[in-house]
């Protein structure tokens, strides 16, 4: 999830775990063990690659977040000495606040390495989108309700406990809508699909995109609005471009970045004959977030080539209204959001 919602969930932990006995140091300290994960971000990787699959990875660990708590909790009350005796209180915020941020994480279709050092397997189960305004406006507005009533401690307590109740009550139902997506989707899908993903649609979860690999040189594309007239999904063919990558998918980077995508990669061939693979997961309509150029056509050869990322995908006028009309089920093409 995005940054800001880390920290404003971290707070609403702090505040549900300790709020009561040390105020305003509680969503505090709890928002900043929301944001500490994040800060990966500020680790100079080696190369792009080690940038986008790392992240997510140590400083996401159950087992390194085990290891922090008892650091920040002594910090915490080291800062702050009248609240020494409660120093089982910030144990446990420390923990909750730590652990929640990247299993909150998990949610999402990006890839969270929970379980580093013993496995790295990137968790996503994908059933909200990396900006939820349904999951982050009752968690914040809890919190901010009870920075706002610090002189009633009590209301504002509790109000923040309802923030809380009601975004874990939204992605309890969007694993639900999930189950019901990944149904809809999977009858509407030939026999020959070797893997399917299904993952929300920009900032919402009624919207849904669905991304098949066909295992004969193509991928399928299509969307699903819980506001179709019929549930069924229509899908557009691409070109998967997976034989691009044969020759240099035994690269450190490519081979990586096709485990990471779990499968869910294309491969194209740019100006000039540069190679680069595509991760299908974020982005939609050949316009993704996660791009790399990765080798290079000399003549019949592909080469590998230095790792560079590729800027990000622009969106053309009208891009956002249209997924307004495709989530209502208006889309006078229901396979696209965009032109096909």
């Amino acid at each position: 999830m995005d940054t800001v919602t880390q920290i404003a969930l971290g707070a609403a932990v702090g505040e549900a775990t300790l709020g009561r006995k040390a105020g305003w140091r509680a969503p505090a300290w709890g928002g900043l063990c929301g944001l500490l994960p994040d800060l990966d971000v500020l680790w100079p990787f080696a190369d792009p690659v080690s940038a986008f699959t790392w992240h997510r990875g140590y400083s996401h660990s159950f087992a390194v977040l085990v290891l922090a708590t008892p650091v920040v909790a002594w910090a915490a009350a080291r800062v702050h000495p009248a609240t020494r005796p409660f120093r089982r209180g910030w144990l446990l915020l420390a923990f909750l606040a730590l652990v929640t941020h990247p299993l909150l994480d998990c949610f999402t279709v990006y890839g969270t390495q929970v379980f580093l050092p013993f496995s790295d397997f990137p968790v996503g189960w994908s059933t909200i989108f990396i900006i939820d305004p349904m999951f982050s406006a009752p968690v914040m507005l809890g919190v901010l309700a009870a920075l706002v009533l610090s002189r009633e401690r009590g209301l504002g307590h509790r109000l923040n406990h309802v923030g809380l109740a009601l975004g874990v009550a939204w992605l309890a139902l969007t694993v639900v809508i999930k189950a019901h997506v990944d149904r809809v989707a999977g009858d509407s899908l030939p026999s020959t699909v070797t893997r399917v993903l299904t993952t929300p649609a920009p900032f919402n979860a009624i919207l849904w995109r669905v991304v098949a690999m066909t295992g004969d040189g193509r991928y399928l594309e299509g969307y699903y609005s819980l506001l179709d007239p019929e549930p069924r999904v229509s899908y557009v063919s691409r070109p998967d471009g997976h034989a691009l990558l044969e020759p240099i998918r035994g690269e450190a980077a490519v081979a990586r970045l096709m485990w990471f995508s779990r499968g869910f990669f294309s491969g194209q061939e740019l100006g000039g004959g540069k190679i680069a693979i595509t991760d299908l997961r974020m982005g939609f309509e050949e316009r993704f977030v996660f791009s790399f150029v990765v080798g290079r056509r000399e003549g019949e050869t592909v080469e590998a080539a230095p790792v560079r990322r590729r800027p990000g995908p622009d969106f053309p006028a009208g891009t956002w209204a249209a997924l307004g009309e495709r989530i209502l089920g208006r889309a006078a093409e229901p396979a696209c959001l965009l032109p096909c």
